[in-house]
């Protein structure tokens, strides 16, 4: 069974239903701040990701639990656990967990205090509440899939960063929060509906507010900060290797010029002069095809030219601004991204080990947390 942590969510009992990506990882989030959250796997369930149990980073800090729900006896046993939990997270299709008994109705009438968190690519209701989806095509229906790429070239899928795991499970997060925090002034739960369209629309905030206001072309690779200025994109090295720069400022870009042995050279086009940021872009091009990676590394070292060396995954775990900072734990001699925010009283400490199999007890688990409490409880 996974050892209780501290943290600063230590005492918060959360029950995830099974399922994949976003869901989960909002689950994983909480558990990284000290929740105990167990996983209750389907028993009979369907797709699973390929991936060695010890290493599924998404379950680390969990316990896992093994219940038939289509059962008398897996739903009873999971009823019990929804009774004593603060919060209940699943990413079905509106209706699933209805149809299993275990909707916000049947559950919040077990537990009123329960919040109760919902994680869909559409939503709860509209018309396309019930069609299947994944990340690029909630993106794809917001505008952001729209907007990412070079100007001229097709739309570029920026992993599933954008809508599964920043508009989706980072919103169902927030809004678990946001409902316990009311719950400490109501003593009610409520549900929270999480959708990826959603979520990922309100991080347009800033793309569409400058759209409205006559700054945002709605054409990609043509605006300030997606590859359309030169002084905001990524360049190709010697060694055929990358490095990011983003030197909007003009003291920054100041730097960015004498980094490149540019500054002084009456003939380079200004800043500013989009009629000739396509010549702006051959003469970085070509600066920065003289160097490898790394030495442009060295070059811009303690400057604010704002470049950084495009580092692989492989590379990132070992830069040593990460390093220092323990962006990345090692397990099992591999690198695994450390739990993030960092709190100056509440250190939740090096998250536990992904179970490796599911637990069969729900007794075991019912004991761990009476021993557990949150105020006013």
């Amino acid at each position: 069974m996974t050892e209780h942590r501290a943290g600063p969510l230590a005492g918060l009992k959360v029950v995830e239903l099974a399922g994949l990506g976003p869901a989960p990882f909002a689950a994983m989030f909480l558990a990284d701040q000290g929740a105990d959250v167990v996983r209750v796997e389907r028993a009979g369930a369907g797709f699973a990701m390929p991936i060695d149990p010890r290493f599924d980073t998404l379950q680390r800090g969990k316990r896992m639990l093994s219940l038939d729900l289509k059962s008398a006896d897996g739903l009873a046993a999971a009823l019990e656990l929804v009774e004593h939990a603060d919060v209940l997270i699943e990413g079905y299709r509106p209706g699933v967990t209805e149809r299993l008994g275990l909707g916000p109705d049947a559950c919040l009438a077990r537990n009123p205090r329960l919040v109760y968190g919902r994680m869909t690519g559409w939503g709860q209701d509209g018309p396309l509440a019930q069609r299947a989806g994944h990340d690029p095509t909630y993106q794809a229906l917001v505008g952001s899939l729209h907007a990412i790429g070079r100007a001229g070239g097709p739309p570029q899928l920026p992993l599933s960063l954008v809508g599964d795991f920043g508009g989706g499970a980072m919103y169902l997060v927030s809004g678990i929060l946001a409902a316990l925090w009311e719950r400490e002034r109501s003593g009610k739960g409520q549900v929270v509906d999480a959708a990826i369209v959603d979520g990922v629309a309100h991080l347009m905030a800033n793309p569409f507010s400058m759209l409205a206001g006559g700054a945002w072309n709605d054409e990609r690779g043509t605006n300030l900060i997606d590859s359309g200025a030169p002084f905001v994109d990524v360049y190709r090295t010697s060694d055929d290797r990358y490095v990011a720069v983003a030197a909007l400022e003009p003291p920054f870009y100041a730097q960015l010029l004498a980094g490149l042995r540019l500054d002084g050279d009456e003939t380079l086009p200004g800043q500013w002069d989009r009629r000739r940021w396509r010549e702006l872009r051959d003469r970085f091009a070509a600066a920065f095809a003289t160097r490898t990676r790394d030495e442009w590394s060295e070059v811009f070292a303690g400057s604010d030219a704002c470049v950084a060396p495009v580092l692989s995954m492989s590379e990132a775990p070992a830069n040593e601004h990460l390093v220092a900072r323990g962006t990345f734990l090692e397990r099992e001699g591999c690198p695994e991204p450390a739990p993030a925010p960092r709190f100056s009283r509440t250190p939740s400490g090096f998250p536990a080990a992904p179970p490796v199999a599911p637990e069969d007890d729900p007794a075991q688990i019912l004991s761990a947390w009476s021993a557990m409490s949150l105020p006013g409880r």
